[in-house]
């Protein structure tokens, strides 16, 4: 196993994992980020790696997304800086993975958090899971999910989820498509890594340029439109509302919007 400050990285069974360790809730900082896009190239370049998994080991916790005590009190600079790790760096080091993906969502993801976990190829959730899209309440925007979630659950869908803010369960996530498969809340690590075995078992080469043609049919511009979406977001961070926001969220309070 190797451990950097807020991430675990392990290889067993042709399988990578690796498990996002930042208590309490896996908020994302540059630095977690950074060791994050890091392993997925380095399962990517490991010709014994089959498949990966990407989990938590902070209990009924996937990630609650940026971390806001940064965003707060960083430069402009800086969080652009954060925002090219999370849209355009994960997405490209997931396109060239050769690998599947699997997300193991064992509690709550938001924000970031989804961005993490839709970035995978497979969703795994425990039944008490939860998802949401809360940059609104902060006066922020889930721009990546501009792009992507349309295509996936349907315009009117997404924008009442992504514009409401509201937090929903595992029963809803699979309704919706985001979810691949929901098992006990105790069983999802041991799911996905049974999903990864069984990907495991197929032909190395056949997997590898399989998914890259899965990962072509179904990219839809995604990838273009990756730009905007940093843009979008650090046009309305820069905001006096989108500060307010933050603080208010910060000291426990409502905005003064």
């Amino acid at each position: 196993m190797t451990m950097d400050e807020d991430l675990r990285y392990e290889v067993s069974d042709q399988i990578a994992e690796i498990s996002l360790a930042r208590p309490p809730v896996n908020a994302l900082s540059l630095p977690l980020l950074e060791q994050l896009i890091a392993a997925f190239g380095r399962a990517a370049a490991d010709e014994a790696v089959r498949a990966v998994v990407l989990t938590s080991k902070v209990p009924r916790r996937f990630s609650a997304g940026l971390d806001l005590d940064m965003m707060l009190g960083q430069s402009a600079t800086e969080v652009r800086r954060l925002l090219n790790k999370l849209y355009v760096e994960l997405a490209d080091v997931q396109y060239n993975l050769g690998k599947p993906s699997i997300a193991a969502v064992g509690g709550s993801a938001r924000g970031g958090g989804m961005t993490l976990a839709i970035s995978c190829d497979v969703l795994v959730a425990g039944r008490s899971a939860t998802f949401g899209y809360p940059e609104i309440d902060l006066g922020l925007v889930p721009a990546i999910h501009f792009v992507h979630l349309p295509r996936i659950v349907g315009r009117h869908r997404a924008f009442e989820l992504l514009f409401s803010g509201r937090t929903f369960g595992a029963d809803e996530a699979a309704s919706l498509g985001l979810v691949s498969r929901i098992v006990p809340d105790e069983k999802v690590p041991d799911e996905a890594r049974a999903m990864a075995r069984v990907f495991a078992t197929k032909s190395r080469t056949t997997m590898r340029l399989g998914r890259a043609a899965f990962v072509r049919a179904n990219d839809l511009d995604y990838r273009r439109g990756i730009g905007d979406a940093v843009e979008n977001f650090c046009n309305v961070a820069a905001t006096a509302d989108a500060r307010e926001g933050l603080r208010a969220f910060i000291e426990k309070r409502s905005p003064n919007w």
